[in-house]
């Protein structure tokens, strides 16, 4: 399982990063480490703190562009692995290290065996009934704190409430 995972994850990396020359290579990010934590009806039944397994990768439009391309993996409520893609839009921007951003995201099944039982659970299995896939939209905002040029600390909600802190590595 642990293989599959780490397949799954440099795959999505190697196919967004593919295009990539030298001088591009500040259009890419990578996000790690997140904190997850459900804060309603939450009785211990959920799959959260440290325990989902995040791993993405980011690329910007341009180096100029308020959006991004988002394409990662993770654990979601109920312990099944998921691919995530989305897009990434930069609010708001201060010169001071700050940016308010939202990601918009597709979370669910994908054709490898690694992502099969996403739709296992919650709405992911209420969307694979309706649908035949096993998927939950993302709708996350959050404010992200750059301390460098490659390193920022973000912190936001899931919606409609799941508390997230996360890590985020740039090329910068």
């Amino acid at each position: 399982m642990r293989r599959t995972l780490i397949s799954s994850a440099f795959a999505s990396a190697a196919a967004l990063v593919a295009p990539c020359n030298a001088g591009e290579i500040n259009l890419y990010s990578i996000n790690t480490g997140s904190f997850v934590y459900h804060m309603t009806d939450n009785h211990g039944q959920y799959n959260e703190k440290f325990n989902n397994d995040f791993f993405s990768v980011e690329r910007k439009f341009s180096a100029d562009s308020k959006y991004s391309l988002l394409v990662g993996t993770m654990k979601n409520s109920f312990a099944d692995r998921c691919l995530t893609l989305g897009v990434r839009r930069d609010w708001f921007n201060s010169q001071t290290g700050w940016t308010f951003k939202g990601i918009y995201a597709y979370t669910g099944e994908f054709f490898f065996d690694a992502f099969s039982h996403c739709g296992d659970d919650g709405a992911y299995h209420t969307a694979k009934k309706i649908t035949g896939v096993g998927f939950a939209p993302y709708v996350y905002h959050g404010l992200q704190y750059n301390f460098t040029d490659y390193f920022g600390v973000e912190s936001g909600i899931i919606l409609p409430s799941i508390f997230v802190v996360s890590v985020q590595w740039s090329f910068r």
